[in-house]
């Protein structure tokens, strides 16, 4: 029978008090299925609900509540029977959204206010339990041991692990549930991601903590991790550079917590840092390691070997280097990638290795010392000279090309030795276009630091002209002509002081400027093209010009985004040339006249050198997109990045920025991103500075309250979720407190937001 749904509810209503729920739920169905007016039906609505929940049928119970809800927002029993419901279910942070709502509706309610203080107290102990750290890294354990599991959930499980090492308390439990073992299992899987995720996490664990660094050099050994940095894989590479940089800072003391009864066993890591250094110079010249781990090898010698200091008084490890390293460095100098049987190199390695010889020679305290190190670079390179073996003489004039980029006086004296002039001469003349390549680029290195080079001035222009006249080889012709741009821009950027005849400097940038847009020549001979360019930019008509000619700055840029790292400092010279922004002496006027009486040289400013031209200049600069390349060179992780090209790069960006009009054209074009916002919150987070790391929590807890839905998206779904984690699970801490307090803010905000769930809840 149909009935009326008003009756079918009174009637549910006797049977609900008298204790018969069936009954109840039943009139109550039957009115649901006749009644048309929607405030009524709420009413039915909620009242089924009670019956659901006195049955323990909470998802029904819920959905009832739901539905009364819909129809009025403000139905205080509906809200509180589905508060109920979640809770039953396990859904904390949606019961606890209920009952808020109810206690502002009814602030005085005795019920509401104590649901709402016990929900919120579960919440805070269920996060404690879903986020703790023994049973996250227990759980991901499982996960990456599981090969049935699917890949992306082991790569994610793979990912937590580095964000939960970079905690103290989460790097000692994976140290003490087994962790060292199954890293290594995953390094054998041989499968990069997997790899790259456990050597990610070994550095976590090693940071600032000498016990366990220590503990965990023994335990995966000091060979492999060097295997591991041999690999063909440059991120691999970077990534294992980064675990024994770790494990340096560590050990050299940058630790500096208090052990107590382990000191003992922890205070002499010199042993395992000197196996270290061994192994790392083996690596140099081995021909099993790959070019990305050269680079690496290099890279680490070079951060950890010269003393930061010239204070101190240590420079054993430097000492140690060269008696045991030093050939190995050159060996890598003087390879010749174009000959058989070379050691593997990247792009990048021959330069590394002459910054790293610098870096020794620099190091050095008395005469004593550097005399050593002239005299075994000598030795080398006489050892290497050959009547009747071409390619070991070319290695000789390469090692020698090293040092000129390195150690300049070294280069400069083994250079003046007999028979080395000699030899580049002959390999001027040679057929083999090999032999030339390396001797006209000796010659450009030799022609670096004018003041010193007045023997190649004297002897080298004409070998240059000869050469840039006769070879019919684009590659030399280009290497002959920067050699002549090098010797011919002595005057830097003073008019009066002209090398070249009047307008054959113009010339030879216009000839630089077309090889540089010529996409048939390889990237290593237009980079010359560069080189020849930052000597040329001295002078303010080639930089007017070459600014003028789009194509051939977007040529430049290309090429400086590229992993070519060498030509970072060419590019930075040509940049600061164009921008006008190095340094300048002051001319005063009484100086002038003084000057002129007495017949000396005065320098003269070019008029194209004048304010309105470079403010011209920087505008067309910038509408070649000069910020994304200058973005990318700033982030180049090598040493090759040296402080002197850094500075350079910092002046650019200066000048670029000296107008407020400009600024929002770097910005459109990535300048803002030279650091990404999201990898600095992240440093926020972990900071260990505990008011630093509240800063920064609370930021991503205003982002997450922000009505950016899609930001909240990308920060849960980046490391920031794990981060949050591992903050807001840890122990309460009266140091920590505010940052804890505020991780666990943004979790329930998180939750709140549908954007993780509880573990216990169901899918």
């Amino acid at each position: 029978m149909m009935g009326d749904p008003i009756q079918l509810k009174d009637e549910g209503n006797k049977y609900f008090q008298a204790g018969d729920i069936d009954k109840a739920t039943e009139c109550y169905t039957n009115a649901i299925k006749v009644c048309k007016d929607k405030k009524v039906l709420a009413v039915i609505y909620r009242n089924r609900s009670a019956c659901y929940l006195k049955k323990e049928s909470y998802a029904n119970a819920a959905s009832d509540a739901t539905k009364a809800i819909d129809a009025d927002a403000a139905d205080i029993k509906a809200l509180y029977r589905r508060c109920q419901a979640l809770e039953k279910l396990g859904k904390l942070d949606m019961a606890f959204k209920d009952v808020q709502r109810c206690a502002t509706l009814e602030p005085k309610n005795k019920t509401f206010l104590e649901t709402l203080r016990r929900l919120g107290s579960e919440i805070q102990a269920k996060l404690k339990t879903t986020f703790s750290t023994d049973s996250r890294v227990q759980n991901m354990f499982d996960i990456l041991l599981n090969e049935e599991i699917e890949k992306d959930k082991r790569e994610k499980a793979a990912n937590n692990l580095i964000v939960l090492s970079r905690e103290d308390a989460g790097a000692e439990r994976i140290f003490q549930n087994n962790g060292v073992p199954l890293l290594l299992n995953m390094i054998e899987t041989g499968k990069p991601e997997m790899m790259l995720a456990a050597v990610r996490t070994l550095s976590g664990m090693c940071t600032g903590h000498k016990a366990r660094a220590m503990a965990i050099v023994h335990m995966v050994g000091v060979d492999k991790m060097c295997s591991i940095m041999a690999i063909d894989n440059e991120e691999i590479a970077l990534a294992t550079c980064n675990l024994f940089q770790c494990i340096n800072d560590s050990l050299t003391g940058e630790d500096t917590r208090e052990y107590g009864k382990e000191e003992a066993l922890v205070l002499d890591a010199s042993k395992d840092l000197k196996t270290i250094l061994l192994s790392l110079l083996e690596m140099v010249a081995n021909k099993k390691v790959s070019g990305h781990g050269r680079d690496q090898a290099l890279n680490l010698l070079t951060k950890n070997v010269p003393r930061k200091d010239k204070k101190s008084n240590d420079n054993t490890r430097c000492l140690f280097t060269i008696d045991h390293g030093l050939k190995k460095i050159l060996k890598v100098c003087g390879q010749v990638p174009e000959l058989p049987d070379q050691l593997p190199l990247t792009d990048n390695t021959q330069l590394i290795a002459s910054v790293l010889l610098n870096k020794l020679y620099d190091d050095l305290k008395c005469d004593p010392e550097r005399n050593n190190f002239r005299d075994t670079c000598s030795e080398y390179v006489k050892s290497k000279i050959d009547p009747n073996n071409m390619d070991k003489n070319i290695h000789a004039i390469n090692t020698i090309s090293g040092l000129l980029q390195g150690p300049f006086d070294v280069g400069n004296a083994v250079v003046g030795q007999q028979g080395i002039m000699e030899m580049m001469v002959a390999l001027c003349g040679s057929e083999r276009e090999v032999d030339q390549m390396v001797a006209v680029e000796a010659l450009i290195h030799a022609s670096t630091k004018m003041s010193r080079a007045t023997f190649f001035v004297t002897n080298g222009v004409s070998l240059l002209k000869d050469i840039y006249k006769t070879t019919k080889n684009e590659k030399i012709k280009i290497r002959a002509l920067v050699g002549l741009c090098k010797l011919g821009s002595a005057g830097g950027d003073d008019y009066g002081l002209r090398q070249f005849a009047e307008g054959s400097t113009e010339k030879l940038a216009k000839q630089c400027r077309k090889w540089l847009c010529n996409p048939q020549i390889d990237a290593k001979t237009r980079k010359w093209a560069i080189e020849g360019l930052a000597y040329l930019t001295n002078d303010a008509d080639v930089k007017d010009d070459f600014v003028e000619d789009e194509l051939a700055l977007k040529a430049m840029f290309e090429l400086a985004k590229s992993k070519d790292k060498t030509i970072l400092y060419a590019v930075a010279c040509t940049l600061v040339n164009c921008t006008n922004s190095y340094d300048k002496k002051e001319i005063l006027p009484e100086l002038v006249q003084l000057a002129k009486f007495s017949k000396q040289h005065v320098p003269e400013q070019h008029p194209k050198d004048k304010k309105d031209f470079i403010e011209k200049r920087v505008m067309r600069l910038l509408k070649a997109g000069v910020t994304s390349a200058l973005a990318v060179m700033v982030k180049a992780d090598s040493s090759i990045l040296t402080d002197q090209t850094k500075e350079m790069l910092a002046r650019v960006f200066f000048a670029l920025s000296d107008n407020p009009r400009d600024r929002g054209t770097i910005v459109a074009q990535g300048g803002g991103k030279t650091v990404q916002w999201l990898e600095i919150l992240q440093r926020l987070c972990l900071h260990t500075n505990p008011s630093i790391q509240h800063r920064g929590i609370v930021i991503v807890y205003n982002m997450l309250n922000s009505d950016d839905s899609e930001l909240a998206k990308k920060l849960i779904e980046s490391e920031m979720l794990e981060i949050l984690s591992v903050i807001g699970k840890a122990e309460d801490n009266p140091k920590r407190q505010e940052a804890i307090d505020a991780a666990r803010m943004c979790l329930v905000k998180a939750m709140d937001l549908g954007l993780i769930k509880p573990l216990t809840s169901p899918s």
